[in-house]
């Protein structure tokens, strides 16, 4: 890898593909550099960990209730006893509300996304189709060298 990366080619994949998988050496380091790259091009950059998403087009894209911990308190009332259920709106359209006037768009940048399913990936390849001003990258595993491809190329392997 050059020592001084301009980060246009990661930018024109995304912008061809709408989703990229990428592989990141385990010492750390590459996902901000490229994330910095990428809102310099004009791109708000969300960082979201895949562990614990649950149900991801419904955590992105439509309401959901979750449940906060009950940290061992009983409710009074007669709710059931694991707490109430709170409503969240979908993460994507607050996003995409607050984004500035010049922005190209929303990044979403998934880490651990080994642990998705191909059914949930397949979403993720779908996604930017559905709304073009997002854009995803999701880590796919770990590399010697950092390298991305097109998710639906990660998916099918």
């Amino acid at each position: 890898m050059a020592l001084i990366t301009t980060g246009g080619q990661i930018s024109r994949d995304l912008e061809t593909h709408g989703a990229l998988g990428v592989y990141i050496p385990l010492e750390g380091g590459f996902e901000g550099r490229y994330r910095r790259r990428l809102r310099s091009r004009g791109y708000v950059s969300q960082m979201v960990s895949a562990r614990g998403l649950g149900d991801v087009g419904m955590y992105l894209t439509g309401v959901h209730g979750v449940r906060p911990p009950h940290l061992g308190k009983k409710s009074a009332t007669a709710d059931p006893a694991v707490g109430e259920r709170v409503f969240v709106p979908p993460m994507i359209d607050l996003q995409l509300t607050n984004l500035p006037p010049k922005s190209k768009g929303l990044l979403l940048w998934i880490i651990d996304g080994y642990v998705l399913s191909n059914d949930e990936l397949d979403y993720l390849v779908n996604l930017p189709k559905l709304n073009p001003k997002v854009k995803v990258v999701v880590e796919m595993g770990g590399d010697r060298v950092f390298r991305w491809q097109p998710l639906s190329q990660s998916l099918a392997a």
